[in-house]
């Protein structure tokens, strides 16, 4: 079984939103959590982070924009992506915090 499957990624205009998924098994969602994007030739960058009390942490780059949150009954943790600009375009994984990602991503493609 894999650990960790992204999906919600896809194809949209700048301004607009997506919803980012995560489900997770073998290990609780309640453990700090993190997602990352990696755009082509970079490395990672961490976006946002979950710590317990649901506690949250953004970047700069994407602060005020996006909202990381879990579903502790579906073990799914979740990216709400709202005015998408072209440099958010990437592929995006969760991980556990510490964690380097190793699962597929979704690929978010920014573009008009």
């Amino acid at each position: 079984e894999v650990p960790v499957v992204e999906s919600g990624g896809g194809l949209v205009e700048p301004g607009g939103s997506l919803r980012l998924s995560c489900k997770v098994s073998g290990f609780p969602i309640s453990y700090a959590m993190k997602w990352v994007r990696q755009a082509p030739g970079k490395g990672f960058e961490r976006v946002a982070s979950i710590y317990g009390g649901d506690i949250t942490e953004y970047s700069e780059s994407v602060k005020g924009r996006f909202t990381i949150s879990r579903d502790n009954a579906k073990n799914t943790l979740h990216l709400q992506m709202n005015s998408l600009k072209i440099e958010d375009t990437a592929m995006y994984y969760c991980a556990k915090m510490g964690d380097t990602p190793r699962s597929q991503g979704t690929q978010v493609t920014v573009s008009s």
